[in-house]
C-alpha cells in the first residue's frame, strides 16, 4: 500500500465503507464533483483577485500615472520628456548603470573564488565559511553603508587608505553594494559549482590536462550560465537599491535616489512615477535575461552525469583557505564595525562601552515604537506570506480545472520579481491613496505595510513552494479522486504536511526580508507606523550615525533570532508530522 493510499484511506473513508469487500471504487457523485469544482474555482478566482489588488493594480496604476501631469491631466509622454530635460538625468542613468555593472563584476568575481573554495576544494571549515558569508542576508544594506562611514569616513580608522579620496560617492556605493550582495551571488555560484560532471575531468586528465587547464576549459565553460545569472541577480539588486546610495552615495546621482527626492523631497508623485518606470526597464530586461539563462542552464545537465567529488590538493586547498579567510574576515570586520560603534560612547575618541545610543526614544525615527512596528509587521508578513504563497503554489500546481485562471494566477505571482521595491511602494501610494478606492482605509496603516511586504517578496516564495509541490507524485490526486476524497482534505492531510519544511523556510524568508527592507516601505509609513529600517534612514539624515548603527544592529540581531526560532519551530513540527520520512 502506498503512502498516499494509507493516509487518505485512514483520514477520509467512512467507517461503513471500510467494512465492504474489495472491488473497484465507486464513481464519485456528480453533485460532490460540482461542489468541489465550485469551491476550487472560488479559491482560484479569490486568490487571483487578492494578488491583482496587491501586485498588478498598483503596478498598473504606477504605469498609468506616469502619463498624467501633476494636475491630473493626461499628458502622454510629456512627463518623460520633462524628466529627460532635467539637468543631471543622463548622469543619474549613467551612474546607475556603470556603478551597478562594476559592483556586479567585482562581487561575482570575488564570490566565484569563494564558492570554488567552499564547494570544489577540500579545505577545512568549508561549512563554517559558507555560513559566515551568508550572515549579511540578516542585515539591512544600510548596516554595511554605515560601517563604511566608520571605516573610511571623515573620522574613519582607515581613511588614510583612500589616499585623500572620499568614501562618499562611487567608492562607497561600489564597496557597500559588493558587501551586501555577496551572499546572493555566492548562493547562485555554489549551486552552479555543485553540479560538476566527474567524467569531464577524468577525460581532461587522460588527455594530459593539468588542474589549471581543466579549470579554464572545463570548469569555467560549465559554469558560464551560473556566472551570468549571478551577475544579473546582483545587477538588479544594486540598480534598484536605495539604502547604500542614500547613506554613503554623497552627491552621486542615481535613479533610485532620484525617485526618493521626487516623492519625499518635492512631493511630485507623477515625476516619481516616471523615474520608477525608467527603473523598471533595466530590472525587467535583467529579469527576462535571467529566466532565459536558467532555462539554458537546466538544459545542460546530462542524464548520465557522475557527481564530482573534490580531491585533496594541499597547495590549492591552502591557497583557497587563505582567500576565503580574508573574505570572511572582511565581511565580519565590516559588520562588526557598526555593531561596535553602536556600543561605544563617542567614535573614535572615547571607545568606552555604553548603551546610550540605544535610547531610541530620544532620537529621530519614532523611537522604540518603530522597532515594535517592524517586529509586528515582520511576524504578520511571515505568517500571511507563507500561507498565501503555499496556497497560490498549490492552486497552480495541483488542480486540473480552471486552467486559464491558474495561468493568470502564476503570471501575477511571479510579477514582483521584475518590479523594484521603490516602484512597488510608489504604486501603492498612487493606488491605495486614490479617493475612489474602497481600500483607501488601508493607507497609512500597518496593514498596508504587511501587504506591500508580502507582495514585494512573493515571487521567490511562490516559486519555492511550487517547486516543492511539483516534486509530489500525481498518484496522490488519482487516489483521492478514486476514493471520493475532496481536494481540501488532500491539501490538509497530505500536501501541507509533506511541504511543511518548505513552508517554514519561506516563513523565515519573509520574516528576515520584512525586518530588513527599506525600499518597499519607505513611502508608505505614517507617524504611527514608522519602521526600524526607516528609522535608520531618519537618524542618518539627522546626523545621528551611532544611533542609526544601533538600530541597524538591533534589526540584524532580531532577524537572526527570528530565523533561529522559526528553524526550531520547524524542527519541532517536523518531529510531529514527518515520521514517515524516517521509516
Amino acid at each position: 500500500m502506498s503512502f498516499s493510499t494509507a493516509v487518505l484511506g485512514a483520514a477520509s473513508i467512512p467507517s461503513a465503507s471500510r467494512k465492504q469487500g474489495s472491488g473497484p471504487a465507486a464513481p464519485r457523485q456528480t453533485y460532490i464533483f460540482n461542489w468541489e469544482k465550485l469551491w476550487l474555482g472560488a479559491l482560484v478566482l479569490g486568490l487571483l483577485v487578492v494578488l491583482l489588488v496587491a501586485i498588478a493594480l498598483p503596478v498598473g496604476t504606477l504605469l498609468g500615472h506616469s502619463f498624467v501631469s501633476a494636475d491630473g491631466q493626461f499628458s502622454g509622454l510629456a512627463q518623460f520628456m520633462a524628466y529627460a530635460r532635467t539637468p543631471g538625468v543622463g548622469r543619474s542613468l549613467f551612474n546607475s548603470l556603470w556603478l551597478s555593472a562594476l559592483s556586479s563584476t567585482l562581487c561575482v568575481a570575488l564570490a566565484y573564488g569563494y564558492a570554488y573554495g567552499v564547494v570544489r576544494s577540500c579545505m577545512p571549515l568549508a561549512r563554517l565559511f559558507r555560513a559566515i558569508a551568508l550572515v549579511p542576508l540578516l542585515a539591512p544594506s544600510l548596516l554595511m553603508a554605515i560601517s563604511l562611514i566608520y571605516l573610511f569616513g571623515a573620522q574613519g580608522m582607515l581613511k588614510s587608505w583612500l589616499l585623500g579620496g572620499s568614501a562618499y560617492g562611487p567608492f562607497g556605493i561600489v564597496l557597500g553594494s559588493v558587501l551586501w550582495t555577496f551572499p546572493h551571488a555566492l548562493m547562485v555560484l555554489c549551486t552552479t559549482l555543485a553540479s560538476g560532471d566527474a567524467r569531464l575531468y577524468e577525460a581532461a586528465a587522460t588527455l594530459g590536462a593539468g588542474r589549471w587547464r581543466s579549470f579554464c576549459q572545463v570548469t569555467l565553460p560549465a559554469s558560464r550560465y551560473g556566472l551570468m545569472i549571478a551577475w544579473i541577480v546582483v545587477f538588479v539588486l544594486v540598480v534598484t537599491d536605495f539604502g547604500v546610495p542614500k547613506v554613503i552615495g554623497g552627491n552621486t546621482q542615481m535613479l533610485a535616489t532620484d525617485i526618493y527626492k521626487q516623492v519625499i523631497g518635492q512631493q511630485n508623485l507623477s515625476m516619481g512615477a516616471v523615474v520608477a518606470m525608467l527603473l523598471l526597464v533595466p530590472a525587467g530586461l535583467a529579469f527576462a535575461a535571467e529566466r532565459h539563462l536558467r532555462t539554458k542552464q537546466a538544459a545542460t545537465m546530462a542524464v548520465r552525469a557522475v557527481p564530482l567529488v573534490p580531491q585533496p590538493h594541499a597547495p590549492l586547498d591552502r591557497a583557497l583557505l587563505v582567500y576565503c579567510s580574508l573574505i570572511a574576515l572582511a565581511l565580519l570586520a565590516v559588520m562588526g564595525t557598526a555593531m561596535l560603534a553602536s556600543l561605544v560612547s563617542f567614535w573614535p575618541y572615547n571607545l568606552s562601552l555604553s548603551f546610550k545610543h540605544y535610547q531610541f526614544d530620544m532620537m529621530d525615527g519614532g523611537g522604540w515604537a518603530s522597532y515594535g512596528n517592524s517586529l509586528t509587521m515582520a511576524a504578520a508578513t511571515a505568517v500571511i506570506g507563507a500561507l498565501l504563497s503555499f496556497l497560490s503554489a498549490y492552486l497552480v500546481a495541483k488542480p486540473t480545472g480552471w486552467v486559464r485562471a491558474r495561468q493568470w494566477l502564476h503570471a501575477v505571482a511571479t510579477l514582483p520579481m521584475a518590479v523594484p521595491g521603490l516602484a512597488l511602494g510608489l504604486g501603492y501610494i498612487l493606488f491605495f491613496n486614490a479617493g475612489g478606492n474602497p481600500l483607501h482605509f488601508l493607507y497609512g496603516s500597518l496593514g498596508i505595510l504587511v501587504l506591500c511586504s508580502v507582495a514585494h517578496f512573493f515571487s521567490v516564495a511562490h516559486i519555492t513552494q511550487l517547486t516543492a509541490l511539483q516534486q509530489l507524485d500525481a498518484e496522490y490526486e488519482r487516489v483521492a479522486d478514486s476514493m471520493g476524497v475532496p481536494f481540501w482534505t488532500l491539501l490538509w492531510r497530505v500536501h501541507l504536511p509533506v511541504c511543511l519544511p518548505a513552508v517554514m523556510q519561506v516563513a523565515g524568508y519573509f520574516f528576515v526580508n520584512a525586518m530588513t527592507t527599506v525600499s518597499a516601505v519607505v513611502f508608505l509609513y505614517s507617524p504611527e507606523t514608522t519602521l526600524a529600517s526607516v528609522a535608520v534612514l531618519a537618524m542618518d539624515d539627522a546626523g545621528d550615525i551611532a544611533p542609526a548603527a544601533a538600530m541597524a544592529t538591533l534589526i540584524f540581531a532580531t532577524a537572526a533570532v527570528g530565523r533561529l526560532l522559526i528553524a526550531a519551530l520547524d524542527a519541532w513540527m517536523q518531529k510531529r508530522t514527518q515520521h514517515w520520512r524516517h521509516r
